[in-house]
């Protein structure tokens, strides 16, 4: 299994989701299915099988984020020193060549993507597009209304 690239805060919010689904979601739909087994019939106990497909739920998204975390390649973006190329965990600041726009994304992890935070999938095109360039250069992205055209004001590892 290949590395999967994550922010070290990307990390930490897997982190404390896992922590919460274990100590708190699991406890609570084991309780729920205790209490719809007690009132007896379990073949049309809807609450049953409601607690039964919830726990099925956080049983695969426990082992998701387990899977996730041991794959992970933890990144600080601080600790990053790419000589002022955008590389990932990189607060790019851009123009938009047609509009004049400004806007500021960083590059992450799949997990962690957020567009109304800022916060772009590596994989995404305009992530793909900055990749390798520097303060300065114009990076051309293929969008669905055609090919939209940024300049790199600036390149930060916050």
């Amino acid at each position: 299994m290949s590395t999967i690239p994550i922010t070290k805060r990307g990390a930490e919010k897997l982190k404390d989701e896992l922590h919460r689904l274990k100590t708190v979601d699991r406890p609570s739909v084991i309780q729920a299915i205790a209490e719809a087994r007690a009132q007896g019939d379990l073949s049309e106990n809807a609450e049953y099988e409601a607690a039964k497909d919830r726990q099925g739920f956080i049983e695969g998204r426990i082992q998701e984020i387990e899977g996730k975390l041991s794959a992970a390649q933890i990144i600080d973006p601080a600790t990053v020193d790419a000589g002022g190329r955008v590389v990932f965990g990189t607060t790019v600041e851009l123009e938009d060549e047609s509009t004049g726009d400004a806007v500021t994304y960083q590059i992450v992890g799949e997990d962690e993507a957020d567009l109304k935070l800022g916060l772009i999938n590596i994989s995404s095109p305009i992530a793909r597009a900055l990749i390798g360039k520097e303060e300065g250069d114009v990076a051309e992205v293929q969008a669905p209304g055609g090919v939209r055209r940024y300049e790199i004001v600036g390149v930060s590892y916050i």
